[in-house]
């Protein structure tokens, strides 16, 4: 199966949120919605979703503080969606970190356009390969832009967080990987230096990847360092 996009919208209104969430999941996308900003910020940090669509008019905090601690550890696309239509207010937004601002009431069509242009950017600002590449080592083939991976020609179903750290270490094949380098890339720094999570998950992810766990031919553990993916393989 292949992995989607996950955008985290942070929006009390509820018509508002499922006309959104409606909205995405009709093109593919997979949306989790959040009603507060303690939500919001807890669920960015556990989910690691590929966009956040976030209000300002929060019940419990200003949509502003959000912006402010996502920033403080990701730099995951943030765009606003906001009643809010003075400059000052998308001024201060945008220089936070937020990377788009959009209006309400918001269309479908334009909010789907949004959603493709801040998540193109995403990818260009965390040094993703371009959509048309595939990453190859022995029988594994991870393509970057449909976020699918195969095993002799099979599709293996990685989660999200699994995906994501697939990707990661993919991308950075032949380098070793720290630990905390993987950690603050997938779930930020509210995971402190806490391993055990990546190492349940690299457990599982080598459940799938691999014929025998025990003598890995594509995820190698550096014991102490952290972890590293089997070099890319040059076809010319």
């Amino acid at each position: 199966m292949q992995t989607k996009e996950t955008v985290l919208l942070i929006e009390d209104e509820e018509n508002i949120s499922d006309f959104m969430a409606t909205s995405l999941k009709a093109q593919g996308y997979k949306a989790v919605c959040a009603k507060t900003a303690a939500e919001g910020i807890a669920l960015s940090a556990s989910l690691c979703p590929d966009l956040i669509l976030l209000d300002l008019g929060l019940p419990d905090r200003d949509g502003v503080d959000v912006i402010k601690s996502v920033r403080s550890w990701s730099m995951l696309p943030i765009v606003v969606i906001s009643a809010r239509s003075q400059e000052k207010d998308k001024v201060e937004a945008l220089d936070l970190g937020a990377d788009d601002y959009v209006t309400k009431p918001v269309g479908s069509s334009e909010l789907l356009a949004r959603v493709r242009t801040a998540l193109r950017h995403g990818a260009v600002a965390a040094g993703a390969r371009q959509p048309s590449e595939v990453f190859r080592v022995g029988a594994l083939e991870l393509d970057f832009g449909k976020r699918l991976l195969k095993v002799e020609g099979t599709e293996v179903h990685l989660t999200q967080v699994e995906y994501k750290i697939v990707a990661f270490l993919a991308r950075n094949a032949g380098r070793v990987m720290t630990y905390d380098a993987i950690i603050s890339h997938v779930w930020g720094p509210y995971m402190d230096d806490n391993n055990r999570i990546l190492r349940v998950n690299m457990a599982n992810i080598r459940r799938k990847l691999e014929k025998n766990p025990a003598e890995p031919a594509y995820l190698f553990t550096e014991i102490g360092v952290g972890y590293r993916m089997a070099e890319e393989e040059n076809n010319a």
